[in-house]
């Protein structure tokens, strides 16, 4: 199997640093958390801001239907034939994505879903997600947990909103991705947490292009060619 899996809590780079090391592989890149996204996008849309049921959800991505296209080298999700990669990423969606994430059924979908295109893609895939390396590929011959201090992640990701990084708007930014992470790490169902043989990687002093590099010494010496 020549799949690379990412995980990590959030805001940890995962999704920049999967993709930049699929270009430099000339390997496809899947972004699970998109999934998982545009089936919220969809919750929102057709079912409402109330409580919502793996089934109903399901049905509407079934039926609409919710998949993954290989756009160059790239998974995106599209719903009903339209690609959402911008509409997923909007604030309505990140505040319910969590709490879909962690019904079972949703999992299993998702990750059949992820499945079924890595399979179709032998030339090789690098995904990221929070599961990746001990549920959906524990098979795959490299696992990266990714990971930086909760401050830095804070910043990096204010930086990515364009904000101004003042010491109180780190400290908030951070308590929200400290909070995530409990919740990520705490659920019954596929927790977030380092696969027992995945290579750990700190990001908090490094370059993206430090860890990318990092990440492909590892990947040249897994996958020869």
């Amino acid at each position: 199997m020549r799949v690379i899996a990412i995980d990590g809590p959030a805001a940890s780079g995962k999704s920049s640093t999967a993709a930049l090391v699929a270009e430099r592989l000339r390997w496809a890149h899947l972004d699970s958390g998109a999934l998982y996204r545009a089936l919220t996008l969809v919750a929102i849309d057709h079912l409402g801001e109330g409580e919502w049921s793996a089934q109903r959800v399901l049905a509407h991505a079934e039926n609409l239907p919710v998949r993954l296209v290989l756009a160059g080298q790239l998974f995106r999700p599209e719903v009903a034939g339209v690609d959402v990669e911008q509409a997923i990423r909007s604030e309505r969606v990140t505040r319910r994505v969590s709490g879909l994430a962690a019904i079972p059924e949703i999992r299993t979908w998702v990750n059949g879903q992820q499945r079924r295109a890595v399979n179709g893609h032998p030339a090789g895939v690098v995904v990221d997600g929070r599961d990746i390396g001990t549920v959906v590929f524990p098979e795959a011959p490299l696992k990266i947990y990714l990971t930086a201090h909760a401050d830095e992640r804070a910043k990096r990701r204010l930086s990515q909103q364009g904000q101004v990084l003042d010491a109180g708007a780190v400290a908030r930014e951070s308590a929200v991705l400290a909070a995530r992470d409990a919740q990520d790490s705490g659920r019954a169902v596929a927790p977030l947490r380092p696969a027992s043989d995945a290579v750990l990687l700190d990001s908090t002093t490094l370059t993206l292009d430090e860890q990318v590099e990092r990440i492909l010494t590892l990947a040249r010496a897994r996958f020869p060619e």
